[in-house]
């Protein structure tokens, strides 16, 4: 029967050719644009973290006070003072403290030229909270932590360039001029976005690259090695480096902090942590303002930092009404291609065909339809895809893939629409008298 229907279908496309054509080439351009646009929405809002996101947090302690704040949000990362407080505390599972880092890189091999190389200083559990693969070695402990080890981990990318690939933990580097060995070296690792220090950025640069090196938090602060873009509340407070330990110990807000919490106990509980401390401040003298601390998810924390680019979210609302635009149209041309079709019709009720086999007619050959402007949708959209670049920047542009999914997505929104912008055509169809068909054909 299925196979009736769709011969019956196939017939009457060839019987209006114009105007089947005219109903493919709509339906395709609509469902690519809007395929186009998901395909970068989805690359863009992607979790970076699936397995491990919902655990993962991030602390804020305002030290701004009300007359330096955003609309009374805490600073979007935490002053050292604060950040070592927390670290210190291990009220959390795990934490890791971490900010940007750059460096000169030098290799003892005379052949390969200085470079240099993006990073970041963190804590040792970076490693293990985020899911860090290791292609050789580790990272390093607590001790290390605590001892401004010189050691380093290094990217895949930066061991092909200094060691041709090879296991090079236990070799040396230097890094602005000082000497540290390799304890690890990082596998294939770029999440998208780069959550882990998006607060230091601008969130434009959410989706560049992750760094190449790694060294300890401590051991970076003791070369007095800065985060690129530390903010301040004043001026005139924490922009001197000269003095760095009165710079350290200034309000200027410059690490970033993530906490792993494995129920809504242990954020509560941490949470009020938060508190305390906050109130502790006050009470101390530091603050002159009631506690004001906020502890997001993962999730929530990449919202608010409105890392989805704008041109994303704007160009899949707009692709949105394209498409609903193009299926009004679909509208119109399915009820003028079935009431052409009314003598017929009505032939066919007059021979017994209940209302229900001619919404099976019709409605299998709008699916018929469908399925041949999504293959055309299919096309379009991988051509989209591979033009993503002249419309998005080239950081969002490499991240859209025409895979598999997004090819079955598109075949399954054009049928899909096109089976429900037969709806009323068929409804109209199927209201079709015979006796009067009959009379005055």
């Amino acid at each position: 029967m299925w196979g009736y229907y769709v011969a019956l279908a196939l017939r009457s496309s060839l019987r209006s050719k114009a105007l089947t054509a005219l109903v493919i080439t709509l339906l395709a351009v609509g469902v690519a644009a809007y395929m186009v646009s998901y395909a970068v929405f989805r690359a863009t809002t992607s979790d970076p973290l699936p397995n491990r996101s919902s655990r993962l947090y991030v602390p804020l302690i305002d030290n701004f006070g009300p007359s330096f704040n955003y609309e009374g949000e805490p600073p979007y990362s935490l002053s050292y003072i604060d950040a070592l407080a927390l670290w210190r505390a291990r009220k959390a599972s795990r934490l890791t403290l971490l900010y940007p880092t750059k460096w000169q890189v030098e290799s003892d091999d005379p052949l390969v030229p200085a470079m240099s190389m993006t990073g970041d200083a963190v804590t040792g559990d970076f490693f293990t909270m985020f899911d860090v693969p290791f292609r050789f070695g580790a990272g390093w402990t607590a001790n290390d932590d605590a001892q401004q080890a010189t050691v380093a981990v290094i990217s895949r990318h930066l061991n092909d360039v200094l060691f041709d690939g090879k296991n090079s933990v236990g070799q040396a580097i230097r890094l602005d001029g000082q000497l540290f060995r390799i304890g690890g070296v990082l596998d294939s690792w770029n999440p998208r976005p780069r959550f882990f220090d998006v607060s230091s950025f601008n969130n434009q640069h959410a989706f560049d690259d992750a760094g190449d090196v790694y060294i300890p938090l401590a051991r970076a602060t003791d070369m007095k090695k800065d985060s690129p873009f530390p903010n301040c509340p004043t001026e005139s407070q924490g922009f001197d480096k000269s003095n760095w330990d009165a710079y350290l110990h200034s309000e200027c807000v410059r690490i970033n902090a993530w906490v792993e919490l494995a129920t809504s106990a242990d954020v509560e509980r941490y949470r009020e942590y938060l508190r305390n401390y906050a109130g502790e401040q006050q009470r101390l003298g530091r603050f002159s303002w009631s506690p004001n601390i906020r502890l997001r998810n993962m999730t929530d924390w990449l919202a608010y930092e409105d890392v989805t680019p704008r041109a994303s979210s704007l160009s899949i609302l707009v692709s949105a009404s394209f498409l609903l635009i193009v299926l009004v149209n679909v509208v119109g041309l399915m009820l003028a291609r079935f009431m052409r079709r009314a003598p017929e019709i009505g032939i066919r009720r007059a021979l017994g065909a209940s209302r229900a086999a001619i919404y099976r007619q019709f409605l299998i050959e709008a699916a018929t339809v469908g399925v041949v402007g999504g293959l055309l949708g299919v096309a379009l959209t991988l051509l989209g895809v591979w033009g993503a670049g002249g419309l998005f920047e080239p950081n969002i542009a490499r991240l859209v893939r025409g895979d598999a999914s997004l090819i079955s997505l598109t075949v399954l929104l054009a049928v899909a629409a096109t089976v429900v912008s037969a709806l009323y055509p068929t409804w109209r169809a199927a209201q079709t008298q015979p006796a009067w068909q009959i009379k005055i054909n």
